[in-house]
């Protein structure tokens, strides 16, 4: 028995509680996790905005320790610290032969699948496929990257989704270039990471855009050179912090159409605006034919960052060592499972960054 954080229905709240895992079968990994990051997808998860088979274990940003392995695996032995992967590639689909591995088509199959029971035998899904919120868990070995040299077990966890996905925004699908304005909205867990990706790829404004004026500090501590408290004047204020022209680069961390739409009206003509927040489907954003033609900027979709993990954790981990990276900072509460609801709660309330569940 373990303890696990279980959504049994759309828009109820978890349930802390004891499930049963099976030991691994072949290509299978069990984990004893040592911390996972409370992200947004996990409350889109919940409120039904994305779907998922229930009842399941939800979370997937999580590091652990390797505690056995199944038959034919043998990338990671017993004893191995992970990060769990919740996106990895099949390898044989028409995008990742064509080295787009963010986007396989058989990545999130395994959240089909059952990978536990409750107590009373009710069967369990993997949220996402690695149901991080638990104790231990049982994962395809593909789910599984070895934690790089320099990087503490439990930092290791947001390495699983908010830093893979705020540093290749910048990177990958922003493309943000040195000397280059940057303003990004939300700061949140992925928020902050971005910011501290700005920051690195050498932005020479890096503007944040948050609901809360209490976010200010923390942005400032990620990079930010200057902080907008949204309003409908932002665009306007982000013009004004630019010369007049608008930022070349914006970054939306929220999905919502009016935040998608004002991130668009913020950048410069030929400006670039990346949507990394999840919206819902009914979402609707607007643009006049005309304005498409004048302003001749683009708009880009990014899942996962567009990151490739094993390509990019090596590199991440190099910025940690180096001290350009800092993953405690994007971590504002402590918790444990149990605070899991709490930590839903503030995101709705947009207070605070990250919130990671330490084991």
């Amino acid at each position: 028995m373990v303890r696990a954080a279980v959504l049994s229905a759309v828009g109820s709240p978890l349930e802390v509680t004891d499930i049963v895992l099976p030991e691994p079968g072949p290509g299978q990994v069990r984990v004893r996790l040592a911390a996972a990051g409370v992200c947004h997808s996990d409350l889109s998860l919940s409120n039904g905005t994305m779907g998922v088979p229930l009842p399941a274990v939800l979370g997937h940003e999580g590091s652990g320790t390797v505690v056995s392995v199944g038959e034919g695996v043998t990338h990671v032995a017993p004893g191995d610290s992970v990060v769990l992967n919740w996106a990895p590639s099949c390898g044989e689909c028409h995008h990742c032969t064509i080295g787009e591995v963010w986007l396989c088509t058989e990545a999130l199959t395994g959240a089909a699948a059952v990978h536990a029971h409750t107590a009373d035998g009710t069967p369990l899904h993997p949220g996402l496929n690695v149901a991080a919120f638990a104790q231990e868990t049982v994962v395809a070995a593909r789910c599984v990257l070895p934690v790089p040299e320099g990087v503490s077990l439990t930092d290791a966890a947001l390495l699983g989704c908010a830093v893979l996905t705020g540093y290749g925004a910048v990177h990958h699908a922003a493309r943000v270039r040195e000397g280059e304005s940057v303003v990004v909205f939300g700061v949140g867990g992925v928020g902050l990471a971005t910011l501290q990706a700005v920051r690195i790829a050498g932005a020479s404004a890096v503007i944040a855009v948050d609901v809360s004026p209490a976010k200010e500090e923390l942005a400032r501590r990620a990079g930010a050179t200057h902080f907008v408290v949204a309003s409908e004047r932002t665009a306007k204020d982000v013009r004004a912090l630019t010369g007049g022209r608008g930022a070349d680069v914006a970054i939306e961390c929220v999905g919502r159409a009016a935040t998608i739409r004002t991130a668009w009206s913020s950048t410069r003509r030929g400006g670039r605006t990346t949507v990394v927040g999840i919206g819902g489907k009914d979402e609707q954003v607007s643009f006049s034919a005309l304005e498409i033609f004048h302003f001749a900027r683009t708009l880009t979709g990014c899942v996962y960052g567009n990151s490739d993990p094993a390509r990019d954790l090596p590199v991440i981990a190099g910025h940690v060592r180096a001290g350009r990276l800092d993953l405690a900072a994007l971590v504002t509460d402590r918790i444990d499972l149990d605070g899991i609801p709490a930590a839903f709660g503030n995101m709705v309330a947009g207070k605070g960054g990250r919130a990671l569940v330490v084991f």
